[in-house]
């Protein structure tokens, strides 16, 4: 255990120095908070009593999205294992006295981490100052902010998980861009990263509720709003923490498979 501890030490410090990128994005963050909160406004004054949501729920919803966006966002990848792959590189990983699935699962982990702690708390802080109802609201108890605390971190080994069954896929491919592109077009419409899940059709909001894109960052940001709450927020709890072993004892199988087939040329 304490191989990997090291190891996403490393790479959480290798990705925190990156402070310039971190302010970029910030700014973009805030920018693209704004634009969707403007847009989604247009909306709702139109016909407010339309939409599933309440606008201060929503606000919340997209201040988090952005605040943990490096958490949850399924299109970022770690490039250099895509290289590996292809280039047979991955000889000098097979190599490290390191279970494979563990080093990149903690080199993921690191690295979303890091970019999140850099970006994370000027945006919380700028949407906590805005006026009612465009800013995040604070949680209206103790309890429901650890409720909250415990669905984010579950949510966010859920996508580590489920994005390390796209690098997998890539040992049977001849280029992972396929794969990447038709995973992030998917997953950014059924993870709620475009739009809520509640402003989707009610039939397919059943369907998603028994997926593994229910348990990413749609659940945490609707129970720290109190969209979900209650029986209903435990259960959901539940049903992702049996996403995260289902996840990851698949890869983790998947990988020993894919690893017996792997082929090595050059020297």
């Amino acid at each position: 255990m304490k191989k990997y501890v090291s190891f996403f030490k490393i790479s959480f410090s290798g990705t925190i120095q990156y402070r310039g990128a971190a302010v970029a994005g910030i700014i973009t963050q805030l920018f693209w908070g704004f634009m969707e909160i403007m847009l989604f406004r247009a909306f709702y004054e139109a016909d407010s009593s339309a939409f599933p949501m309440e606008f201060s729920a929503l606000c919340s919803y997209i201040w988090l999205q952005q605040a943990f966006l490096t958490l949850f966002m399924i299109w970022f990848f770690d490039l250099k294992i895509f290289k590996q792959i292809q280039d047979g590189g991955i000889g000098y990983e097979l190599a490290r006295p390191l279970e494979l699935y563990d080093m990149w699962f903690a080199g993921n982990a690191a690295q979303r981490m890091a970019k999140a702690t850099l970006r994370c708390f000027p945006v919380l802080l700028v949407a906590s100052l805005l006026p009612e109802p465009y800013g995040l609201l604070a949680p209206s108890s103790v309890g429901s902010f650890l409720v909250f605390l415990v669905s984010l971190f579950l949510a966010f080994l859920t996508v580590l998980a489920f994005c390390m069954l796209v690098y997998i896929t890539t040992f049977y491919t001849l280029s992972p861009y396929g794969v990447r592109i038709i995973v992030t077009s998917v997953t950014e419409l059924l993870t709620g990263a475009l739009i809520p899940i509640p402003f989707l059709p009610d039939w397919m909001q059943e369907i998603l509720r028994f997926t593994p894109f229910y348990s990413m960052q749609n659940l945490p940001y609707r129970i720290y709003s109190e969209d979900i709450w209650g029986t209903e927020a435990a259960l959901a709890i539940v049903l992702q923490l049996i996403w995260v072993f289902i996840l990851i004892g698949f890869g983790k199988l998947w990988m020993k498979r894919a690893l017996k087939r792997v082929v090595i040329q050059g020297g």
